[in-house]
């Protein structure tokens, strides 16, 4: 509207004065000669011309006040035609008789007022207070809780938002003032501009709408600057309540993290102290397992302690749920007080040779590790892999809940290293039995001497912690008479962790024994099968293998 305006202003501005020779001065309507300008005068007008043009330029664009309001007079001025069409419309209707000319205007004031209509519907939000959504301020979101030092990261969060929508308010302002201050400048303008065109109605009605405009914006920029402060004031106040907030936390947080660095420091020394003097490795295997696990409890306990509020409120949570926990993840329960009763029992250690079995399945190896939840082995060659599994080197995890329904077996439990082991071999009735047997124990006896040594000296501390009553660790060798023969059962005492080496070398010396005495055979189930009929020529071709004597 405004360039529309201007448009029109220019081209009488640039005359100097009225198209018609006469100009109409007052209500008398006296005809006074036009004014004649000077050169300099006329130079001074197009200064102005120029200055208001520029002026117009730079408020219009981008201007959101000046686009608004633009569509509140466009909304006013369709409402005052949309009157007048309607009186127009009902006055042409009661009249009794209407010319063809009449009949076609009010066709055409009837399709101008439907379309209007439409016009008037779009701009239904400019009805009253237009400046409404632009004068609102943004919506202050919930203040966040800062409970943790997680939260402070959603507060810093917060703040820019509010900084944002600040300052997008407080442009809005800005733009308003500048609008104002445009607008001002216009009027002084136009003003100078009329000293010199007194009577150009275009100056007239720009001046006009320039007052009107003011006065429209004038009272927006007065509401507007009071609930800017009072916006502005809300949004500080809230910005020191966070920025406090932040501060207490972040000493709080920097409180807690000082005890736990501390309790760290203090157990980063204490498992050097434990490497550097304490030898066996087992025993620090296990402490160092409990330190964590001791560290671990104790900063989760000081966190929970200082960021839950309402302890007693999560107890009595928990409480209500652990019925419902306790079924869901039995053993996950389980496998937890299977850890507490192997921590605790001592009955199996990191390092321990052991041997588990599972519905039917046999697996022996090495403790390497114990956490909360399972057992870690490492399988080696062993009887059990050579005889079942014909597999080795497996790492197997043993949950710790089969502690209460399954077998393991420790092989060296509380210091022992040895293990009882048997050789077993036949030889035939007639072969000198005893001698046989001497034989066997005086090689098994040669060889298990220092393991026989070593488990007497252990079974002997172990008298103070268990009741033994065997303590027999001299090899032994027992008799048998059986189908094939009498078998020969030699045992000794062997390193827990290699039992197939010295059974090996046992075997092979006790072989070379028996074979080099002339009374003793080893004897193995056989077969003799004999046909009825005379044994066949040398020199005949062999019928059938089964006249052969087989042997099994």
């Amino acid at each position: 509207m405004r360039y529309g305006l201007f448009a029109l202003l220019l081209p009488l501005l640039l005359l100097g004065a009225p198209s018609d020779p006469a100009a109409v001065s007052g209500t008398g309507g006296n005809v006074t000669a036009p004014m004649k300008s000077t050169p300099a005068e006329e130079r001074h007008l197009d200064s102005l011309m120029q200055r208001l043009s520029t002026l117009e330029s730079e408020s219009g664009e981008g201007n959101i006040w000046t686009k608004v309001y633009s569509s509140y007079r466009t909304y006013r001025e369709l409402q005052k035609r949309q009157d007048w069409l309607l009186k127009e419309i009902f006055r042409l209707q009661h009249k009794k008789s209407l010319s063809p000319k009449e009949k076609k205007r009010l066709e055409s004031y009837r399709v101008e007022r439907q379309t209007n209509a439409g016009k008037l519907q779009l701009l239904q939000e400019f009805q009253t207070d237009p400046f409404k959504k632009l004068l609102e301020p943004p919506k202050i979101p919930q203040e966040p809780e800062i409970g943790n030092p997680i939260s402070i990261i959603s507060a810093f969060s917060y703040l820019k938002r509010l900084s944002g929508d600040e300052q997008a308010y407080a442009k809005n302002f800005e733009t308003l003032e500048k609008t104002l201050h445009s607008l001002e400048q216009e009027r002084r303008l136009i003003r100078e501009m009329l000293r010199y065109q007194p009577d150009s109605p275009a100056l007239r009605r720009r001046l006009k709408a320039v007052e009107r405009e003011i006065e429209t914006l004038q009272p927006t920029y007065e509401i507007f600057k009071t609930t800017q402060e009072v916006y502005r004031k809300k949004i500080d106040e809230i910005r020191l309540k966070i920025n406090e907030a932040i501060k207490r936390e972040a000493e709080k947080a920097a409180s807690i993290g000082g005890i736990i660095l501390f309790l760290f420091v203090l157990f980063l020394i204490f498992k050097h102290l434990v490497r550097k003097y304490m030898a066996d490795k087992e025993s620090f295997y296990t402490i160092n397992k409990v330190a964590n696990v001791l560290f671990i409890s104790v900063a989760t306990i000081i966190l929970l302690f200082a960021y839950i509020e309402n302890v007693n409120y999560m107890v009595t949570i928990l409480g209500f749920a652990s019925a419902g926990i306790a079924i869901a993840m039995k053993d996950w329960f389980m496998s937890l007080m299977g850890w507490f009763v192997i921590v605790m029992g001592g009955g199996i250690h990191v390092g321990d040779r052991v041997k588990v079995i599972r519905n039917g399945a046999e697996y022996v190896g090495d403790v390497v590790d114990i956490s909360l939840l399972k057992m870690t082995i490492q399988e080696d060659i062993t009887l059990t892999t050579y005889m079942h599994n014909r597999r080795a080197g497996r790492i197997i995890f043993i949950p710790n809940n089969y502690v209460f329904t399954d077998l393991i077996a420790n092989y060296s439990h509380a210091g022992l290293k040895t293990v009882w082991d048997g050789i077993d071999f036949t030889v035939t009735f007639d072969s000198d039995s005893s001698r046989a047997a001497s034989i066997a124990k005086e090689v098994a006896k040669k060889y298990s001497k220092g393991y026989t040594d070593i488990t007497r000296k252990q079974l002997n501390k172990l008298r103070s912690s268990y009741h033994l009553k065997n303590t027999n660790v001299e090899p032994r060798v027992f008799t048998f008479i059986e189908p094939y023969g009498v078998r020969i059962s030699a045992w000794y005492l062997t390193n827990a962790f290699a039992t197939l080496t010295l059974r090996s070398t046992i075997s092979q010396e006790i072989l070379e024994r028996i074979r080099a005495e002339e009374g003793i055979a080893l004897a193995y189930p056989t077969q003799s099968l004999h046909l009825d009929g005379p044994p066949p020529h040398p020199s005949a071709p062999e019928e059938s293998p089964s006249m052969q004597e087989e042997t099994v």
